[in-house]
């Protein structure tokens, strides 16, 4: 495997899930092994994680380029990229040099209501933010409504694909982050599963694409607003 942000082929592996979490989501252990990789596989040199290697794949399609990431950003197609990273992940540093990336952190900006004009960004990311959101159809709608006519959404959510998405209203709180420092931005509000290609679709979007780096390891999601013509 080689690291599409940097080049690299060289990885670690760490364990990242606790008892607690997975006690509340029912994990099974062969799902347990699957997110420890998602999350906990990381390149050595430049830090993305498993996600952000399927994120960065899906960024690199929808540009069409076979660059690593890092090699992209100097590129002149690149520089006249409207990008929003929302919340940031393991390939901010990266995207941050370019001169019309803008960064959206929670709770100055409120993914379900975001300060920006409709059709004013190209690429609009995310990356296992989705699950922390009260509403994740109106914040799916949101990143419609900024992205241009013909620009995409690139994200990522973590996925139990044996089952289908269900809703945590109702059930004791459960939060990712730290174990012992749940805040509300931590919280879960859903748990994502086989049926979360359909988000995108219910929130108006006109087609979506899974890249995979592994499955069901690490899985990232283009959403278009509308069908490419070329």
């Amino acid at each position: 495997m080689v690291c599409t942000v940097c080049g690299n082929d060289e990885f670690r592996d760490s364990k990242v899930l606790w008892p607690r979490l997975i006690a509340e989501w029912n994990l099974s252990s062969a799902e347990v092994a699957y997110i420890d990789r998602q999350q906990g596989t990381q390149c050595t040199r430049c830090g993305s994680n498993l996600r952000g290697i399927a994120l960065a794949n899906a960024i690199r399609e929808v540009v069409a380029t076979a660059k690593t990431l890092v090699d992209f950003v100097n590129t002149s197609e690149a520089r006249r990229l409207r990008i929003l990273d929302i919340n940031g992940s393991s390939l901010s540093a990266t995207l941050s040099v370019l001169p019309l990336y803008t960064r959206a952190d929670y709770p100055s900006v409120d993914m379900q209501s975001m300060p920006y004009e409709d059709d004013q960004f190209d690429l609009v990311l995310h990356s296992d933010t989705l699950e922390h959101v009260p509403f994740p159809i109106e914040a799916l709608r949101e990143c419609g409504r900024v992205l241009s006519d013909d620009g995409c959404l690139c994200y990522t959510v973590p996925t139990i694909v044996g089952r289908l998405t269900r809703d945590r209203e109702g059930l004791p709180p459960s939060y990712h982050g730290d174990s012992n420092q749940g805040g509300y931005d931590f919280m879960v509000h859903t748990e994502f599963g086989a049926d979360a290609w359909t988000f995108p679709i219910r929130a108006g979007f006109t087609s979506v694409n899974i890249n995979t780096v592994s499955y069901p390891d690490a899985t990232a999601i283009t959403a278009r607003k509308k069908l490419f013509i070329r």
